[in-house]
């Protein structure tokens, strides 16, 4: 909203300083600081609040180190997290951007999901929470709805300059062609991107659009309930998903720049640029969570924030022709979603088998492996944070890794 109001100012009555709101450089800049201000500010008066409401987490006991000393941490803190990443991106993204709308509703539609789980947790006494066929089905819904825009939506396009010129020179005008694509990226290949069309072996266009759909459902289900899943220790989740929103926000900028896409090799994607904004008010909640967050957390985000902190993150790679990295990029959500599926897998194939269950992990998923294995907390959650920030250099490497 700020963005056009000073872009008014700027075109009517020619404000000094007004101008620099067309920089996105400058809004992500503002953008990070008041998500950091709203979670750190806020932060502290809501988490009073959850305490007068006596929200506080219910504890199973899993017989870990310092486990029970958490029971009554406030929880659904991840609604300060929403706001810190809504608020700001209100402020200073343009809102007409289609990829900017569908990243807020993703946020707050995840957000609303897990809302309801942790609700039924906390004021109905049941720690089963929301029904899992039910959370899925949500997830589902949300999946649908991008997918659904991602390929029908005429404004989502990619953009292809053609080979006179040189996009770098002022002089030079270069023609370009904006198409319609399910194209996206392989990493580690030199021809490097894959049309999701050609899994289609007829020619029925409804076809395609049902393939593309069900692998946007796919990629927003696994990496959502990755999240959820690795916000098992005090602040893991939302460093993990600061680390991960760094590197969408920098490949935002080189997919939404003609000049460094080019230079790259990497696809061209009209308004993308703007993403960098969600990016950085993204980050700035996350990190500004951890002001409470951290070892020991004063609150927990709840499926809240990290149902809403995954779906983003998955919408962010789709809309960016990047999910294919998500494996490398969100390798943390990635092992601790297999290491869950590899012990059930084995434990019921055993003791079907043999009769009775044995496991790969002491426990699943993979943080509470270590935690039996009596390493501290805190450091178990710095070393997750340094492989997710190798993990995140391995992906953006492949930009030229090819």
């Amino acid at each position: 909203m700020l963005y056009y109001l000073f872009d008014y100012l700027d075109r009517e009555f020619d404000l000094i300083g007004a101008g620099v709101f067309q920089y996105i450089s400058f809004r992500a800049g503002m953008a990070t600081l008041f998500s950091l201000l709203i979670t750190i500010v806020f932060g502290k008066k809501l988490i009073e609040i959850l305490q007068k409401k006596q929200v506080g987490e219910s504890i199973r006991d899993l017989g870990l180190a310092g486990q029970m000393e958490k029971k009554g941490t406030p929880t659904m803190g991840g609604l300060i997290i929403i706001a810190a990443i809504v608020v700001p991106t209100l402020l200073f993204a343009r809102l007409e951007n289609i990829y900017v709308i569908l990243l807020l509703v993703t946020t707050i539609a995840l957000g609303a999901i897990g809302f309801i789980d942790d609700y039924i947790k906390v004021f109905k006494k049941n720690k089963a929470g929301l029904a899992g066929k039910f959370k899925v089905v949500g997830q589902v819904v949300v999946g649908l709805v991008v997918g659904s825009v991602l390929y029908f939506s005429d404004t989502v396009v990619v953009r292809e300059f053609d080979e006179a010129g040189n996009v770098q020179t002022e002089e030079t005008v270069r023609t370009y062609t904006d198409s319609k694509s399910t194209t996206t990226t392989i990493p580690f290949v030199k021809g490097n991107e894959l049309d999701y069309s050609k899994l289609n072996p007829t020619e029925s266009e409804w076809i395609t659009a049902a393939i593309y759909i069900l692998i946007v459902i796919f990629f927003v289900t696994a990496i959502s309930n990755g999240a959820n899943i690795t916000d098992g220790i005090d602040g893991l989740a939302a460093g993990t998903s600061a680390i991960i929103g760094l590197a969408l926000a920098i490949l935002a900028y080189i997919s939404g720049n003609a000049i460094f896409s080019d230079y790259l090799n990497v696809m061209f994607i009209p308004d993308s640029g703007e993403l960098v904004i969600f990016c950085t008010a993204f980050v700035g909640a996350c990190v500004g969570f951890l002001w409470y967050n951290s070892y020991p957390a004063q609150v927990f985000m709840g499926d809240t924030g990290s149902l809403s902190l995954g779906g983003v993150i998955a919408v962010l790679a789709l809309v960016l022709r990047k999910e294919l990295l998500i494996p490398v990029l969100c390798g943390i959500f990635v092992i601790e979603n297999v290491s869950v599926i590899m012990q059930v897998s084995y434990f019921k194939y055993t003791r079907k088998k043999y009769g009775e269950g044995r496991r790969i992990f002491k426990m699943s998923p993979l943080h509470h492996h270590y935690q039996k294995m009596e390493i501290p907390e805190a450091k178990i959650v710095t070393r997750f944070w340094i492989v997710g920030i190798l993990l995140a250099i391995i992906a953006l490497a492949t930009l030229k890794l090819r």
